[in-house]
């Protein structure tokens, strides 16, 4: 029988009779299977039991794997790839709040934003909070600018309204300065100020103290939380992902994880979530990890929710911390120590080749004591690392999580770094060239989308949101390169590569059905790619209507 909410598939359940006591409980046949493994093997068919792959091959070698009551899924000709892994995203925080967030990601003009908000409004009780919480840039909009103060009154003239550009800016409505009690920049939390206009006049935003700021929006309810961890995580699989390492977060403290463990307990959960633990408490950083860890072993967990570890800010004093003294190095050092002496894999956030030195003299110092090369430690951004850099991290085993936070930060990046040094950031083929584990991801959705079609695009490109090529051709991977970041350099951050993250005999039956051939669609278009259908274990966890 057809579907009627797929139609480029047929389902049907076949009577053949098998040879094989145990048959398939899934088959894909016709379709272009992009194995992504090592000899980038292309299949017609694939089957799958018990949640793995069984068989790859040609159409015709799946029949000896019909059953009764198999289920056999006609690609007609679409494209499969291994179910995307981002090395590096925020899941569980953007989870929390995005069943009661308003969205811009993706969208080309201001115009579409405010419609946006203007729907939202019209939904929304008076007086009911509309937050747009990041994922965007002015780089996208063909206007160019961002939203002004009057626009989003005019949009929600009966609601509070808080719009975040990544960490430094928020524009916030009248209302919701009178919801937050803000009269006067004393009122801000955390050394946040207001922008003022040429003139010398608030404009409605404000620079700085974000976090806190953000902590001082109203809270969804747990139900609300839930609700939105499933929709966000579906979301997730309408764009063909099926695995996240989430590195935790700002306001991220152990009671924020208990939706996302009430989702997994009730087997909801339709990504598989790797996820570490990032220090909230400023000097008790050491005190904290012990603490939480000692009923939470490395791994701890099963296929779909384990434990990776700790980052991707272990101490406060080296995070972001371009300027590092030797007492802040001790500190990381004392954490770093006990995180290898007791098996546990630390990711960490650094920005800067520049000062990365001091973050690898501690990982060289702890390596002499307890070797790391099996923990898969792992650096976050460092979009201007070096030869010299790659060369040290490749001698600790230490591997790199990358993402294309710059596709939106791009136009800012040119006037910070200028066009010669962004012509090789991040240098993705000098990485390759040194051996470095590379996983990709987006680093959303605060400062990203989530798309990662937008991030393979931009792999393949070097464009940023504004259509500016910045990354010059020496640093641009191949198509199957990139793919290979996406799915098995990332699963090997989540010491999975074994088993997942290449379409092969054993593996897991994660993957997904694309609406275009990621090998032959115009790379302009690719960002439009989306998964037909998308499967988890075998199991279909997405199927587009």
């Amino acid at each position: 029988m057809t579907t009627p909410t797929l139609r480029f598939l047929t389902l049907s359940l076949l009577t053949a009779t098998t040879a094989f006591a145990q048959p398939a409980e899934t088959i894909l046949q016709n379709g272009k299977i992009i194995s992504a493994d090592d000899k980038a093997h292309v299949y017609q068919a694939l089957a799958v039991r018990d949640g793995k792959i069984i068989a790859l091959g040609r159409s015709n070698d799946m029949k000896k794997w019909q059953g009764a009551q198999t289920k056999v899924i006609d690609l007609q000709g679409k494209t499969v790839i291994p179910g995307l892994i981002d090395s590096h995203m925020h899941a569980i925080r953007a989870a929390l709040s995005y069943s009661k967030e308003v969205h811009w990601f993706g969208l080309t003009s201001i115009e579409a934003a405010l419609a946006k908000l203007k729907q939202a409004a019209a939904q929304a009780q008076p007086g009911e909070w509309l937050i747009v919480a990041g994922g965007w840039t002015e780089e996208q909009f063909k206007e160019g600018r961002r939203p002004t103060q009057e626009e989003l009154i005019q949009a929600a003239p009966n609601n509070p309204v808080y719009v975040q550009w990544m960490y430094d800016w928020v524009m916030l409505t009248p209302a919701a300065y009178q919801k937050l009690n803000i009269q006067s920049e004393s009122d801000l939390p955390g050394g946040g100020k207001f922008q003022l206009d040429a003139n010398g006049k608030p404009t409605g935003a404000i620079l700085g103290g974000i976090v806190p700021l953000f902590d001082k929006l109203p809270k969804p309810t747990f139900e609300d939380k839930v609700v939105g961890t499933q929709k966000f995580f579906k979301e997730l699989n309408r764009v063909g992902v099926t695995g996240v390492i989430d590195p935790g977060g700002f306001n991220m403290a152990p009671s924020e994880y208990a939706p996302l463990f009430n989702v997994w307990r009730n087997q909801n959960l339709t990504v598989r979530v790797n996820y570490s633990y990032f220090a909230q408490k400023p000097n008790k950083e050491f005190e904290e990890f012990k603490e939480l860890t000692q009923l939470l072993p490395m791994k701890f967990g099963d296929d779909m929710l384990r434990f990776n570890g700790i980052g991707e800010r272990v101490t406060f004093s080296m995070y972001n911390n371009d300027k590092a003294t030797p007492e802040d190095q001790d500190k990381f050092y004392q954490v770093a120590r006990w995180a290898a002496q007791n098996g546990y894999t630390l990711t960490q956030h650094w920005q800067e080749n520049a000062s990365a030195a001091s973050l690898l003299e501690v990982f060289e110092k702890v390596n002499q004591e307890f070797p790391i090369a099996k923990l898969r430690w792992s650096i976050a951004h460092l979009n201007n690392g070096t030869e010299a850099t790659f060369k040290r991290m490749k001698a600790l085993g230490v591997g790199w999580a990358m993402q294309d936070a710059m596709y939106l930060d791009g136009d800012k990046a040119l006037h910070r770094h200028g066009e010669k040094n962004l012509e090789r950031m991040p240098p993705i083929n000098t990485a390759f060239k040194m051996g470095i584990a590379i996983g990709a991801g987006t680093d959303a959705h605060r400062v990203a989308d989530y798309n990662p079609f937008i991030a393979l695009r931009w792999m393949l490109d070097g464009k940023s949101a504004s259509g500016r090529k910045l990354r010059g051709n020496e640093e641009i991977p191949t198509r199957m390169q990139a793919l290979k970041m996406y799915t098995s350099g990332s699963a090997w951050l989540a010491h999975d590569e074994h088993r997942r993250g290449t379409l092969e005999i054993g593996k897991m039956a994660d993957l997904a059905v694309l609406s275009e051939d990621y090998l032959e669609v115009p790379i302009e278009k690719m960002a439009n790619i989306h998964a037909k259908l998308t499967m988890v274990g075998g199991k279909i966890v997405y199927i587009e209507n």
